[in-house]
């Protein structure tokens, strides 16, 4: 008798968890409908590297490490948790984009493993940025702090559901960005949008009603940065790759992530 099979979101999740994360999750299937449903399911992995995030720096601001310490290291999980994949993809956008070059060559300068000045320089602000941003949160509470980095997980994967959508285009007919360009449907894409805003600001009603729309327009603009750097990327490179999945990510994180520590 054959063995039932899985269901269509068990494939999803596989997709979503074992390409976004490493986690020890076995993709069973790599087609157009799981890779909807993966990318569909980004923010729910988003929702548990940012889970893994907090707690380290919670933990370490308990133990007295201050704020500082508390945000390295739970900027530094994000990191490892996807191997460093968007960071990587964010640095050879950068190349790509600095270069000046028309798109096949931004693309081969973009598949090099070496990081050139842009890619550095764009990494080292970013990363800046995202310490920064979730330090001032940790200093104003662990609360504060934990909502921070686990709303900017998710809304990074969540820019990915929404660059995958129907309409965007793959610059090369191989790799992950080819594999999940314009899989998801418009609508999907958009009550995803609804419910990740929804959640993030029921999340931060917690902290109050300025910690709800605070954390709302945290997504808001993490989406809007993101669909800026997309539509740039489609003009210079003709679509996405794989990269500018990973420079999407890296761009809304720290953009949500600046938003949630403005303010008292």
């Amino acid at each position: 008798m054959p063995a039932p099979s899985a269901p269509p979101w068990s494939d999803g999740l596989r997709f979503a968890f074992g390409t976004l994360t490493v986690f020890p999750v076995r993709v069973t299937r790599w087609d157009r409908d799981a890779a909807r449903g993966g990318m569909l399911a980004a923010p729910l992995a988003g929702l548990a590297v940012g889970g893994c995030a907090a707690l380290p720096g919670v933990l370490l601001l308990a133990l007295g490490g201050g704020p500082l310490l508390a945000a390295v290291a739970s900027v530094a999980v994000p990191a490892a948790l996807t191997r460093g994949l968007h960071l990587d993809g964010l640095a050879d956008t950068a190349d790509g984009l600095g270069s000046g070059k028309p798109a096949e060559d931004a693309l081969r300068i973009m598949k090099r493993s070496d990081i050139g000045p842009f890619g550095v320089v764009t990494l080292l602000l970013v990363l800046l940025a995202q310490v920064a941003a979730v330090a001032r949160a940790y200093d104003d509470s662990w609360a504060r702090g934990a909502l921070t980095v686990v709303v900017a997980a998710a809304a990074a994967r969540l820019a990915l559901t929404l660059a995958a959508r129907a309409g965007v285009p793959a610059a090369r007919p191989e790799g992950l960005g080819a594999a999940v360009a314009g899989t998801v449907p418009v609508p999907g894409a958009v009550l995803a949008a609804a419910v990740v805003t929804a959640t993030a600001a029921a999340a931060g009603a917690a902290l109050g009603p300025v910690g709800a729309v605070r954390a709302a327009a945290g997504v808001v603009l993490a989406l809007a940065a993101a669909e800026l750097l997309l539509r740039h990327c489609v003009r210079r490179f003709g679509g996405v790759t794989g990269d500018v999945f990973g420079g999407l990510a890296e761009t809304a994180a720290t953009v949500c992530a600046v938003v949630l520590a403005l303010g008292r």
